[in-house]
């Protein structure tokens, strides 16, 4: 009796693990809905620049620094936040994040002070990047060795919908019925996915403090600089170039 009781359960227990070739879609496609509202987050300022510059009763330069401080903010946070809470448990550390998104983008929303709204966008800055420091390493935990990499792409895919798809969709809606509610919008698909995290993802251990490398050792790793370089380049010569698109688009189109 006690021996088929035993058996029953463990086929049970079988029975909910996902196959060895089968991807945790809904928690990868949660991780990827992440990444899409961090990266809407940050470019959609670049699309409605005149908009929010005439709301705030500031000049475009101006309202053009609420995606520099964005990036500024994920640059401080990047490295030694991201240090700091290696030994964070994961779903709490993801569940933290997008509160900050949830916070920041609604003062965004409600914010009538410049100051306050800058201040608003570094932090959200921060959010994103602590974030993105975890994301990758969060997606391939949930899968066998051999799916790290699809893995991977499915969490990540939220980045190129929300360049390709969410701004300019962004931008069109929030010229008919203002930014504020684009921004509004954003802080409610965040608290929709909080719910979603809460929900389906699993839950990991931070890394152990006897495997975690000392920063400095890092940044001597064969590589990691250039790489860092690089990326720092390609990162700096891309927001400058389409921060102000929408002024230049604007100029352009009133020359012809």
């Amino acid at each position: 009796m006690i021996v088929n009781t035993r058996t029953r359960v463990a086929s049970q227990n079988s029975s909910n693990e996902l196959p060895a070739n089968r991807l945790p879609i809904v928690s990868l496609l949660a991780l990827a809905m992440a990444a899409f509202i961090c990266i809407l987050t940050e470019s959609l300022p670049a699309g409605l620049l005149p908009q929010i510059a005439q709301d705030l009763r500031i000049t475009e330069s101006l309202a053009g620094q609420l995606v520099t401080v964005y990036a500024i903010g994920s640059l401080i946070a990047a490295i030694p936040l991201t240090t700091a809470t290696r030994g964070w448990r994961r779903r709490p550390l993801l569940l933290f994040c997008l509160i900050g998104f949830l916070l920041f983008n609604s003062i965004t929303t409600f914010s009538t002070s410049y100051g306050l709204t800058l201040v608003a966008r570094f932090l959200a800055g921060v959010s994103a990047g602590v974030l993105w420091g975890m994301t990758a390493g969060y997606a391939r935990r949930m899968v066998p060795d051999s799916q790290k990499g699809k893995a991977m792409a499915i969490a990540m895919v939220g980045t190129p919908l929300a360049l390709a798809l969410g701004v300019p969709i962004g931008t069109f809606l929030g010229t008919h019925i203002g930014w504020r509610l684009i921004f509004g919008s954003q802080s409610i698909l965040t608290a929709f996915l909080l719910v979603w995290v809460q929900w389906r993802l699993p839950d990991y251990e931070g890394e152990q403090t006897s495997n975690q490398l000392p920063l400095f050792q890092i940044f001597k790793l064969p590589g990691v600089r250039s790489t860092l370089f690089l990326v720092f380049t390609w990162v700096l010569a891309h927001n400058i170039l389409y921060t102000y698109i929408a002024p230049y688009l604007a100029g352009t189109l009133l020359a012809n």
